[in-house]
């Protein structure tokens, strides 16, 4: 019972952030309330008895993606502009499509299960899940894994480029 009201409070603030992370006007808020969302993923997997994956979310996402988009933004000053260019007159699609999302989730949240089955899962099955995760990853998933390092080490290259690109131009 105290699990559910924890995965409650952490599903909550996930959403509200995540709303944040759409609905702020500063990209360093944004990236702040990103921070936050994915920080609240974590709790969640340390209440699916997932710690590795716990672990990862923080390192990999908190630590490196978010603070390579802080850098990104700072570099290169996307606070600037305006929040009608942005959205390209799109409001109208934007509004109708958080409608349809609201109303889908109230459906499932007034129709649907909010019980699910545990499974056969044991505390000493759950125990070594990251050894488990670790083999697979290594093994069976390695060909995806070497090429997802290989795109972030490209987004990476092209960062730097558009960095250099815009200081040449600005003169600097």
């Amino acid at each position: 019972m105290i699990e559910q009201i924890f995965f409650y409070i952490f599903a909550i603030l996930a959403v509200a952030s995540a709303i944040s992370v759409v609905t702020s006007r500063n990209p360093v808020h944004s990236a702040i309330y990103l921070i936050v969302t994915l920080l609240q993923v974590a709790a969640i997997f340390i209440l699916l008895r997932a710690p590795f994956l716990a672990a990862v979310q923080v390192f990999v996402y908190v630590g490196a993606v978010v603070v390579l988009f802080l850098f990104a933004v700072m570099l290169l000053d996307l606070g600037g502009t305006k929040a009608k260019e942005q959205f390209h007159q799109q409001t109208v699609l934007g509004v109708i499509s958080a409608v349809g999302l609201f109303a889908v989730m109230a459906f499932m949240l007034t129709k649907g299960r909010l019980t699910t089955p545990t499974g056969g899962y044991t505390e000493a099955v759950l125990a070594n899940n990251t050894e488990v995760i670790g083999k697979v990853l290594f093994t069976k998933y390695i060909f995806p894994f070497e090429v997802v390092s290989l795109l972030l080490l490209v987004a990476l290259i092209g960062a730097v480029v558009l960095i250099l690109n815009q200081k040449g131009k600005d003169g600097a």
